[in-house]
C-alpha cells in the first residue's frame, strides 16, 4: 500500500510520518497538499489516484452535484484530480488565493456538466476557522544574499508544521527565479539554469505593477515573496503591499537602508537576517521583538528547510498568523 493511501488527517499527523500528497474532504471542500515535497511526479501522482480510488469506492469521496479542492495542487496533480473526480462529481471548483477577500475564499469552476455551474464561474465560500491575519511577508535585501534559497527553505518548513495555516509563495522577481526553480535544481541543476535563462526578463514599471497587483489580492493566512536585490521605484511599488518585512545581509552596514525603506513603508520588520555562505552552522541570536539570526550556505538548489534560522522564522510566522 501507498504511503499515500494511510487515512489520516495531516494537521494530526506525526511529524514522523511522510506522505506524498494528503487528502481530506471536509464538508463539500476537498482539502489537499503535498508532503513529501522531494518526491518525484511519476510517485506523488501515483499516490493520489491510489488515495482517491480508495476514497471513492469507501464512500469517503460520496459524489454529487459540485465539489471545492482547496490546497495545493501542481499541474501534473491537477490532471489526476480531474480525471478522478470529474467522474463523480458534476462539477469541480478550485481555491484561487488570489482574488478572495478577508475572511472570504473564492473558487473557480473549472469543470462543469452541470446546468447551475459554468466554467468560468466564482463562488464564495466564508470561511468557518478562526479569525487569522493575514501575513504579506516580503523577503528583501540586496543581491546575492540568497532570498530565493531562503524563500524555497522556508516554503517547506512552513508545510512542516503541525496545524500550520495556509502559506502562498511566488516570486516578485522577473528573474524566473519562482519554486520551480529550486525544485528543479535539486533533480537536474543544468535545466534549472538553461530555463531560467530562458525566462529571465527585464523588470519594468508594467511588470511591477501587475506584481503589486497580484500581491494586493493574495489572502491567504501566511503570504511570502521575494524582491529584485536593490531599492527601486519598481520593488517599492510591489513592497508597499506588504504587511511584515525580513531583511536578509551579508553584513551590519546593509541593514540600514532596507530597514529605513521599510519605516517608510510602514512594514513591521520581523526579522534580520546575515546570510553566510561559507558558515558551517546557524545561530539563533535574538527572538525577542525581532528575530535576528545567521543562516549558512544559501546556495540554490540545496534543501535548506532544516536550518535552525528557517525553522525559527517559520515558527515565527506560524504565531503572528494567530495573534
Amino acid at each position: 500500500m501507498s504511503q499515500a493511501t494511510i487515512g489520516l488527517n495531516w494537521f494530526d499527523k506525526p511529524a514522523r510520518i511522510m506522505t506524498t500528497y494528503y487528502i481530506e474532504l471536509q464538508g463539500d471542500i476537498l482539502k489537499v497538499g503535498f508532503g513529501n515535497t522531494q518526491a518525484t511526479g511519476d510517485r506523488i501522482v501515483c499516490d493520489v489516484a491510489t488515495k482517491l480510488d480508495e476514497m471513492i469506492i469507501t464512500g469517503d469521496i460520496p459524489g454529487g452535484s459540485l465539489i471545492k479542492i482547496n490546497g495545493r495542487v501542481s499541474v501534473l496533480v491537477s490532471q489526476v484530480l480531474g480525471d478522478k473526480l470529474g467522474k463523480v462529481y458534476d462539477a469541480i471548483a478550485i481555491f484561487d488565493p488570489k482574488i478572495g477577500d478577508k475572511g472570504l475564499d473564492r473558487y473557480v469552476v473549472t469543470i462543469s456538466r452541470h446546468p447551475d455551474y459554468r466554467v468560468g464561474d466564482t463562488l464564495d465560500v466564508v470561511r468557518d476557522s478562526q479569525p487569522q491575519n493575514n501575513l504579506k511577508v516580503v523577503l528583501c535585501g540586496f543581491a546575492n544574499t540568497g532570498k530565493t534559497c531562503f524563500r524555497d527553505g522556508l516554503k517547506q518548513a512552513l508545510l512542516q508544521i503541525p496545524k500550520a495555516p495556509e502559506s502562498y509563495f511566488i516570486s516578485g522577481c522577473p528573474d524566473g527565479d519562482g519554486s520551480w526553480y529550486s525544485e528543479t535544481a535539486w533533480r537536474d541543476p543544468d535545466l534549472a539554469a538553461q530555463l531560467k535563462a530562458q525566462y529571465k526578463a527585464g523588470f519594468t514599471k508594467e511588470f511591477a505593477k501587475l506584481k503589486a497587483q497580484e500581491v494586493r489580492g493574495i489572502n491567504t493566512p501566511i503570504f511570502v515573496f521575494d524582491i529584485g536585490g536593490k531599492i527601486s521605484d519598481e520593488n517599492r511599488l510591489i513592497m508597499a503591499e506588504a504587511t511584515h518585512a525580513v531583511i536578509l545581509v551579508k553584513d551590519e552596514s546593509e541593514i540600514e537602508p532596507w530597514a529605513k525603506l521599510c519605516a517608510e513603508l510602514t512594514l513591521q520588520v520581523v526579522a534580520i537576517i546575515f546570510s553566510d555562505f561559507d558558515g558551517n552552522n546557524d545561530v539563533v541570536e535574538s527572538e525577542s521583538l525581532i528575530l535576528r539570526s545567521r543562516v549558512h550556505r544559501l546556495k540554490r538548489g540545496e534543501d535548506v528547510s532544516q536550518r535552525l534560522t528557517v525553522q525559527a522564522l517559520a515558527r515565527l510566522l506560524v504565531g503572528l498568523s494567530g495573534e
